[in-house]
């Protein structure tokens, strides 16, 4: 298929990477200890109703279904639960997308920065890395820790480009949820989107420059995706 070419940006020199449903499928995982935790502290919650609220920040997924501040003892005695809870029974049995490691490693290659944003918490960060096989290919990060507000508003995404000293023009985002791309949008940065974190349909994700099945989808296009055409990227259903 022929790529719609967008208005041609500066050069790419950095990708800043989404973990949770990019780079590990676990999204479902995150969803089911949401049920188990808000279950234990008395708030149950269906299963529906939180699944298309999974990647945001933890303090966003409380504030939207209960209007809890995040500086509430509640929203932090479920925080911790919650975080506790996937790290030691979810998390050790997650597997990497497909093509993960072998993105990464070709960004590596290209010679292209590579930056974490997400939403996850810095405690959780390095678990995740290395559950998803990629901690070794990672330069920098910048997590729910280093930012006032978690997505979809922009301050991680700020924080992953201050930490790599370049600007939005320069960086691409690649995600898997229109929080994603609402986030970088905000910070001036354009998205790729996969479909692996399931849940969002296309029409979801409608704002990113490109959509790809997976990582590995994304890498079998390289040379027609925003990447391979850095000085001009283009919008692609692959």
């Amino acid at each position: 298929m022929e790529p719609h070419r967008d208005e041609p940006r500066d050069a790419l020199n950095t990708v800043l990477l989404d973990i949770d449903g990019t780079l590990l499928d676990s999204n479902e995982a995150h969803a089911q200890a949401w049920v188990e935790v808000l279950q234990r502290h008395g708030r149950p919650t269906p299963y529906e109703r939180i699944r298309p609220l999974i990647g945001m920040g933890g303090d966003k997924v409380l504030a939207e279904l209960f209007g809890i501040v995040p500086d509430d003892p509640l929203a932090q005695r479920i925080g911790t639960d919650r975080r506790r809870l996937f790290l030691d029974h979810a998390l050790p049995a997650l597997h990497p997308t497909r093509g993960a490691r072998a993105l990464l490693e070709r960004l590596k290659a290209e010679g292209l920065a590579r930056v974490v944003a997400t939403s996850s918490s810095g405690e959780e960060l390095g678990a995740l890395l290395r559950q998803a096989d990629v901690d070794d290919l990672v330069e920098r990060s910048a997590t729910a820790s280093d930012a006032e507000h978690t997505k979809p508003d922009p301050d991680i995404v700020q924080a992953a480009l201050a930490k790599a000293r370049v600007a939005p023009a320069a960086a691409i985002m690649i995600g898997d949820t229109p929080y994603d791309i609402e986030a970088a949008a905000a910070a001036g940065v354009a998205t790729i989107a996969l479909r692996c974190g399931g849940f969002w349909d296309d029409a979801a994700l409608r704002g990113a420059a490109a959509i790809y099945d997976d990582p590995q989808a994304l890498l079998d296009d390289w040379d027609r995706s925003p990447l391979g055409r850095r000085s001009a990227p283009a919008t692609t259903r692959g």
